[in-house]
């Protein structure tokens, strides 16, 4: 009699522990089999300043080496799962990273990273981290050309660009100057490109206190864009440019004497 009843109580928890095994194994199965499914994100990613959308934008899944780019209208497509986060990155903007939840669309807004933007320099047809290239670019701003009170910006220049001789072509009031860009590139001519608001002109009739910046591009690299033009070096003229706000009047005047130093006595 014992031994039916224990034999009961032994089938009677077989039986629940099959009921439990019934269910148990096909969740586990079912979560081992498909742990975390992937999905297709999608969006538009646009610039903060303008709103217009942002070509070449990667967007790379952090830790990951899946990924893609934005198109011509911004948009991108990359497959992540729940939980993965997305990094968003591209040249003059702030990166973002933003995590992926239960939504298949995430539209991002990139800001100017202002910081990173002085940083590169515009070279040829690339860019160029600008500590690569100071070494073959020299800038002289337009307040250290006032400074010099003189009627040819080239006169102002003079001491101020290193890797360019600057020089009088005689000792006349007024005369030409003659510029030289890292030695003699030629036979011939060897004066370099001016280009005065990225049109060629003559340095020589811009009113120094007019001048924003100069730029002096020394080697070949930094003047591939302009051609045979360039071989003897470019000098790159920015101009000042209207602002807004209250209109401001400034007045710089001076004058200057010379006299002969030795005069010949019949």
């Amino acid at each position: 009699m014992r031994k039916t009843f224990l034999e009961k109580c032994i089938n009677l928890h077989l039986c629940r522990i099959a009921w439990v095994l019934l269910f148990l194994v096909p969740a586990i199965s079912s979560l081992q089999a498909n742990p975390s499914q992937s999905k297709t994100i999608t969006g538009v990613v646009t610039s903060a300043t303008d709103g217009e959308p942002l070509i070449g934008v990667s967007v790379q899944v952090k830790e990951t080496a899946m990924g893609g780019i934005t198109g011509i209208d911004g948009r991108y497509s990359v497959s992540a799962q729940q939980g993965q986060t997305l990094v968003f990155s591209y040249i003059g903007y702030q990166s973002q990273e933003i995590k992926v939840g239960t939504s298949s669309v995430i539209d991002v807004v990139l800001k100017e990273d202002t910081e990173m933007l002085d940083e590169v320099v515009v070279v040829g047809y690339g860019v160029q981290k600008k500590k690569l290239v100071t070494g073959a670019t020299v800038q002289v701003k337009g307040e250290e050309i006032a400074k010099m009170n003189t009627t040819n910006p080239l006169q102002a220049m003079q001491g101020q660009t290193p890797g360019v001789s600057i020089a009088s072509t005689s000792g006349q009031p007024g005369a030409d100057m003659k510029v030289s860009i890292r030695g003699l590139g030629t036979v011939g001519n060897s004066a370099p490109l001016y280009l005065i608001d990225g049109v060629g002109g003559d340095i020589s009739t811009l009113n120094p206190a007019d001048i924003e910046s100069i730029d002096v591009l020394k080697d070949a690299a930094s003047a591939a864009i302009y051609g045979s033009a360039g071989a003897n070096g470019v000098v790159l003229i920015t101009t000042k440019q209207g602002r807004e706000g209250k209109a401001q009047v400034s007045f710089d005047a001076y004058y200057g004497i010379q006299n002969v130093a030795r005069k010949a006595i019949c």
